[in-house]
């Protein structure tokens, strides 16, 4: 059974920079494409980003140009770098992963199956 564990969230003021890192354990998910999602509180949760197994990425229209996903398949982790933070990125973040498309795309955005439990990123002064 494959797990993903997020890491990497905290408060950061608006303009700064995050790092949020996504570890899978107990299956290599190195062929299955990978995302990150987030829900701010009252709103539903919508798609950040996603990689393929190849490192072809989706970036939401929001976050293009200041947030990016990549991939470390020997280390079976996903990344988000993000940059030039705003209080709207203000959100808890999920790791997921679809663990039954081998080889499948990153757009259009697949259907996941297998989600982390989130890390809350504030922006705030």
């Amino acid at each position: 059974q494959v797990q993903l564990v997020e890491s990497g969230g905290g408060l950061v003021q608006p303009g700064g920079s995050l790092r949020l890192s996504c570890a899978a354990s107990g299956r290599t998910m190195n062929i299955y494409p990978l995302g990150w999602f987030r829900q701010a509180p009252g709103k539903e949760r919508e798609i950040v980003g996603t990689v393929n197994f190849k490192g072809t990425t989706h970036h939401a229209d929001s976050v293009k140009g200041r947030f990016s996903i990549s991939r470390d398949n020997t280390k079976n982790t996903v990344y988000l770098q993000m940059n030039s933070l705003k209080p709207e990125d203000t959100a808890v973040y999920y790791c997921a992963a679809a663990s039954n498309k081998p080889f499948g795309p990153a757009y259009p955005v697949p259907s996941m199956d297998v989600w982390g439990k989130g890390t809350l990123v504030t922006v705030s002064s």
